[in-house]
């Protein structure tokens, strides 16, 4: 089966309320105000304590801490989807200073990770900075010196620095970032290994003590695609050309295909005698691989992402809260970006009708742990911002599609369709 029935849950037939959002997004902000601390940032959820046990107070890391959040409830404000009652950018310098703590022992290597470590905090920094020089030398030498991690994925390795040189380079238009992109790109594609048995393309990630190939949206060979599509108008085009055929090769051939529904295994390479794992969440299956190929301008694999979203539709939202790396937002986005893709509306109201549900869970998960989940990609503030992304209609999914926001980015409320 392509995804584990016991994973979802039934969608509440709750009729899309366009108030009903934007009243969520608002308690959103202004509970995690209430609950920011100057010293300890914010309290880390039960759900992310489970996964860091030494975690006593207050997480930092992008991903599921302080600079997440910071860079989220700076995002609905700049994108007029809130008002801060402060600002929250002074406190990045003592969050990355945790946040090396936090890291312990790996602070140095892990510095450049665009999730977990400096690059994020450098970024927000760099944007307000009225002499950005050193800033910009800490972070091209952040991205140089990542280009042989060996994890060679979006978290920690260099796909995630690839994504920080294209942000810097749309925001500034400065060459170095170009320059950089292109060098990385080139190493990621020196690094391309070749399965005889699918007959595509892959990388290996080497981490957490073990070497995997994964494919997905976050460790994954889709997640570093995602990243060349974005930039591809920095490479030469028959470099892009190229990158376009291993992709649609490598994601074609490892897609599994049931009953007009489609997925994929969370890794390339399974151990003998283990079945391929299939999940239906942005983090591992279908929701990230829609997302991460949705600008891809060939339609080589049109068809395959439309199965993909059926299957995302049919297995309805995650028990799990309604986060975006693994909950109901994330697989909500895949939704939001078909109706990007397509223009067909049908898809704007799946994602809506996620939407309604993820209100009702987040007030479900608020109730049963006495306090909101204050991060980014594992919390309330990144399903804030799929609320958002619902009501206008134009999906840019945070930090991945999007991290700087300005007046002139603001979107505009089309008619409630």
């Amino acid at each position: 089966m392509l995804f584990d029935p016991a994973r979802h849950e039934p969608l509440r037939a709750i009729a899309w309320d366009a108030d009903a959002a934007r009243a969520c997004i608002q308690h959103v902000v202004r509970d995690a105000e209430s609950h920011f601390d100057p010293e300890h940032f914010w309290p880390a959820h039960p759900r992310d304590r489970a996964a860091d046990a030494a975690s006593t107070v207050g997480l930092t890391p992008l991903y599921h801490g302080a600079c997440g959040a910071v860079w989220a409830l700076h995002y609905l404000q700049d994108v007029g989807a809130a008002t801060l009652q402060s600002d929250y950018i002074p406190c990045l310098d003592a969050a990355r200073s945790h946040n090396r703590a936090w890291l312990g022992e790996v602070a140095e290597e892990a510095a450049a990770s665009y999730m977990m470590g400096d690059t994020p905090f450098l970024l927000m920094q760099w944007a307000r900075a009225k002499d950005p020089a050193e800033l910009e030398d800490r972070l091209a030498r952040l991205i140089t010196g990542n280009m042989d991690q060996p994890c060679r994925e979006l978290m920690w390795g260099s796909p995630g620095t690839l994504l920080a040189a294209l942000f810097l380079h749309g925001r500034s238009g400065d060459a170095r970032w170009a320059e950089l992109f292109v060098q990385t790109a080139a190493k990621l594609w020196s690094q391309l290994l070749w399965s005889e048995e699918f007959q595509c393309h892959y990388w290996t990630q080497d981490m957490y003590g073990r070497q995997s190939t994964y494919l997905d949206g976050v460790h994954g060979f889709v997640a570093t695609a995602c990243v060349l599509i974005k930039g591809r108008h920095l490479l030469a085009a028959q470099d892009w050309q190229a990158w376009e055929r291993c992709m649609e090769q490598t994601m074609a051939r490892t897609a599994t295909e049931e009953g007009g529904l489609a997925n994929w295994r969370a890794q390339l390479i399974t151990a003998a005698g283990e079945k391929p794992r299939f999940l239906m969440q942005f983090c591992h299956g279908a929701p990230g691989f829609v997302i991460c190929l949705a600008e891809l301008p060939s339609p080589a694999l049109d068809a395959v992402l439309l199965r993909a979203g059926e299957a995302v539709w049919a297995a309805g939202p995650l028990t799990k809260a309604a986060t975006l790396c693994h909950g109901m937002a994330g697989n909500g986005y895949a939704l939001l970006k078909l109706y990007q893709r397509t223009g067909d509306a049908l898809w704007l109201q799946r994602a809506r009708a996620f939407a309604m549900h993820g209100m009702a869970q987040t007030a479900a998960e608020q109730a049963q742990h006495g306090q909101g989940q204050y991060s980014l990609w594992t919390g309330d503030l990144g399903f804030a911002i799929y609320l958002w992304d619902c009501l206008t209609g134009e999906p840019r999914f945070p930090t991945l599609d999007v991290f700087f926001a300005g007046a002139s980015e603001q979107a505009t409320l089309p008619p409630v369709l």
